[in-house]
């Protein structure tokens, strides 16, 4: 499968800031017009008479018998790293197409095009019990062709049984990321709940690194946050460990929400704190309005 470009095009009219709290970003949206020597490769230009011949293709040379010099542009001012849950639990609903992996399949294709317009730097990371890919943040061309076809392959994912390490994954991100970055995490955060201190310092890690982190909560609200079934049996499956469970889903609703909302409200609480943007993401809202809100909201805040 491959991602439907069409409905991400919307989001190139759109805008990325750095929030000013995150010293060391040059507050602006584009990477420098000048051109130096520096990063990366952007074009070839001729070569002019009394240059210095250091930045030569030669190889080009050899090709063509003509002398082209690679230029080379500047570092962006907004370096972003998107970052995935594809643990199995976010599979769900099995076997439905608007899932919860296609949501974060689809926002963060929407965030690329939206940093490729503004010839900003991302990066993408992929991770279960541990970091499955890791792409640092670019700006080319080719980067982009191969973010996309990582994203695309993820959209026929059906693997069961893959656990979250989110402490794991999130700690060893925050070590790789050597430069200050926008990091969007996108995860169901639903590890350990009732114990939550380990996710929790997984987040302030990436904060002590002076990352600046978004977090989308991702989820099926109706069904895992509301508990909304109807008064039968019902056989559950847990897409992670594959334990199986009957019952009726109002025997244990009570308990069950009371227990998500006490997570959910820890959750708030404690990305407060760390003053970490936490976005309430209901699959069911489709994932163009929720993100695009959310930067609407964040412009406007600048």
């Amino acid at each position: 499968m491959t991602i439907d470009t069409t409905l991400i095009e919307p989001f190139k009219k759109l805008e990325l800031i750095a929030k000013k709290a995150v010293e060391g970003f040059i507050s602006g949206l584009h990477k420098s017009p000048f051109h130096g020597f520096s990063v990366e490769f952007a074009e070839h230009r001729l070569y002019n008479k009394g240059e210095s011949t250091r930045h030569i293709d030669w190889k080009l040379f050899a090709r063509s018998d003509k002398l082209f010099i690679k230029r080379y542009e500047e570092e962006t001012n907004l370096r972003c790293q998107i970052v995935i849950d594809i643990s199995s639990s976010m599979l769900f609903p099995k076997n439905e197409p608007n899932n919860k992996l296609n949501f974060c399949i689809y926002a963060a294709a929407a965030l690329c095009e939206l940093l490729k317009q503004q010839r900003d730097a991302y990066g993408l990371s992929l991770f279960d019990s541990e970091i499955i890919k890791h792409f640092s943040a670019k700006s080319n061309p080719q980067h982009k062709q191969l973010i996309f076809s990582t994203l695309s392959e993820l959209l026929s994912k059906s693997e069961l049984n893959k656990n979250t390490n989110a402490l794991l994954a999130l700690s060893q991100i925050a070590e790789i990321i050597h430069k200050r970055s926008l990091v969007f995490i996108f995860s169901d955060m639903f590890e350990n709940i009732g114990n939550s201190d380990e996710l929790f310092n997984a987040l302030q890690h990436l904060k002590y690194k002076k990352h600046e982190v978004v977090l989308f909560n991702v989820t099926d609200k109706l069904k895992e946050v509301d508990f909304d079934f109807e008064n039968k049996p019902y056989h559950f499956i847990d897409l992670e460990s594959g334990q199986e469970l009957k019952l009726n889903p109002n025997e244990l609703k009570e308990a069950y929400v009371e227990k998500i909302k006490n997570h959910r409200d820890a959750l708030q609480v404690k990305c407060g704190q760390y003053k970490i943007d936490l976005i309430d993401a209901d699959i069911n809202m489709g994932f163009n309005k929720i993100l695009h809100t959310y930067l609407i909201k964040r412009a406007a805040m600048l």
